[in-house]
């Protein structure tokens, strides 16, 4: 979801139609060690009166700290802002996206989404439609930006799960696909103006694990950033209970992916269940992750859910 801004060169576009071949600028960086992540004990965000409050997406705006989390009243997902000095202590959230029935995004959600200011704009691309079949929109136009692939693809029944970060002259999109079998894997896409997206010919950039791995029944909620040169994700798996817990990746063009053998799990009894929908802000170089935590291990929401705070060291 980002939030985050890359500083690069956007390769020349290749390829026709909507996939193309691309990677991000290209590091030429020593490899650096793998970091661990620490979190705060306590949750920055509680959800209160509402079932969840998960996806949170910072960003920051003349020194300040804007979060556009997703909230679940029990029946719909809606965005929520919230802001904040310190990353820890927020706004009360007020709602700025919700369902509207006689548009196309359905009545389910208007949510997971991701966000960035550029030259003074405010981005935000959010997930909407039914809760089987969900796609990308684009806050501006209100309308689908990002759906489903053709048949056989790996994405061919949903898309979700935005995290647009920026590198010179395009937008660049991970994002989780789902196929017919309903195994869901992150996917890439670009785009110049944030509306017109071409995906990557040879996605998923991040496929499923061998079995018995934290990413059983999945992988998504991507966030990437920029740090020491190199491209780092953070990723949510779902394993065969539905307990999720948060993978991380590297790689020197946006492509290309190498994992780490880490797995970070929540240690705490709010988040026991669920630690997911990382986003990442750097910040005098150092890495802040947002995550959404919850203690009821479910596949989609009822999670207990609540946003907390950490650090990748």
């Amino acid at each position: 979801m980002s939030r985050l801004l890359v500083a690069g060169f956007c390769l020349g576009l290749a390829g026709c139609g909507h996939y193309a071949d691309f990677t991000l600028p290209v590091s030429t960086a020593e490899v650096p060690p793998w970091p661990t992540f620490v979190q705060e004990p306590e949750p920055v965000i509680r959800r209160e009166s509402h079932s969840d409050v998960l996806n949170p997406s910072v960003v920051e705006v003349d020194g300040q700290l804007m979060n556009f989390y997703s909230v679940y009243d029990g029946h719909t997902w809606r965005t929520a802002r919230a802001k904040s000095s310190d990353g820890i202590h927020w706004t009360e959230g007020e709602y700025v996206l919700w369902p509207d029935a006689e548009t196309w995004e359905g009545s389910y959600i208007t949510a997971n989404g991701a966000d960035a200011y550029f030259n003074g704009q405010h981005y935000n691309w959010y997930v909407a439609g039914s809760q089987s079949h969900p796609q990308i929109g684009f806050a501006v136009t209100r309308k689908p930006v990002l759906s489903p692939g053709p048949r056989g693809s790996f994405d061919e029944f949903a898309v979700a799960d935005p995290y647009v970060i920026r590198a010179g002259d395009c937008w660049y999109m991970y994002y989780l696909g789902q196929d017919r079998a309903r195994r869901q894997q992150i996917g890439l896409a670009r785009s110049k103006d944030g509306i017109a997206w071409e995906k990557l010919r040879s996605n998923p950039v991040l496929a499923m694990s061998d079995p018995g791995g934290m990413d059983d029944r999945g992988l998504g909620e991507p966030a990437v950033w920029q740090s020491k040169g190199w491209y780092w994700m953070l990723f949510t798996g779902r394993d065969a209970h539905e307990n999720r817990t948060l993978g991380l990746a590297r790689s020197a063009d946006g492509v290309k992916w190498v994992r780490s053998s880490q797995v970070f799990r929540g240690d705490q009894p709010w988040d026991s269940k669920v630690i997911c929908d990382p986003t990442v802000l750097v910040q005098n170089g150092k890495v802040r992750v947002w995550f959404g935590g919850g203690d009821v291990a479910s596949p989609d929401q009822n999670l207990h859910g609540q946003i907390g705070v950490g650090e990748m060291k």
